[in-house]
């Protein structure tokens, strides 16, 4: 590449690009509040949230369940939150009994109960073990929220909150799906304990 400086500047320009258009769409911000309302409420009744996805999708749900097990912004005890792509001995007696497709919809039968939350993150919105987890999450009245890519995909059917970045392209949904996650752990950690926090200097 002849122009490295130029190249690295349309990736950053790409991913703003995203999130200014997030931020023109009300409709996505009121869907992203909802969602974090619901995180609270699920919260404040002694449930718990999990959260699955494939590949990079696996780290973010990873990553959302660290900031609320351990902190976000501020010390605070630890909420319940369970990352179900981070088990091998789970992952791999699922998959070689049951096929990689019921990896995340066996682990909501054992593990949820009505009232949990579960976040499914597909950036095409059509992972097939991420749609069989929806699926099951209906039968057992657990709330729904999916993090998605443009169209939705099969997830438009299933969730019962999709957020849905404005992009077709994988790296930029991903940026934008952490920032979302992040928006959401705040929102959360703010009402649950009483204490705001900015990153404004």
């Amino acid at each position: 590449m002849e122009n490295l400086n130029s190249y690295i500047k349309e990736h950053f320009q790409e991913s703003i690009l995203v999130k200014e258009q997030i931020l023109k769409d009300e409709n996505l911000i009121t869907l992203i509040k909802n969602a974090s309302l619901e995180v609270i409420k699920a919260y404040k009744n002694g449930n718990k949230t999990l959260l699955a996805g494939n590949g990079g999708s696996a780290a973010d749900a990873q990553h959302i369940a660290g900031e609320f097990v351990s902190r976000f912004y501020f010390d605070r005890p630890g909420i319940a939150s369970i990352a179900l792509a981070t088990d091998t001995s789970i992952l791999t007696a699922i998959g070689n009994d049951y096929g990689y497709e019921n990896l995340f919809a066996r682990q909501v039968q054992a593990q949820g109960v009505k009232g949990d939350v579960f976040i499914g993150i597909s950036t095409s919105g059509n992972s097939k073990n991420i749609l069989k987890a929806l699926e099951l999450c209906k039968q057992k009245e657990i709330i729904s929220i999916g993090l998605s890519g443009a169209n939705g995909g099969a997830m438009n059917e299933l969730c019962d909150y999709c957020i849905k970045v404005p992009s077709t392209c994988t790296p930029r949904i991903q940026e934008a799906h952490i920032l979302i996650g992040h928006i959401i752990c705040a929102i959360v950690e703010e009402e649950l304990f009483g204490k705001g926090f900015s990153c404004k200097q």
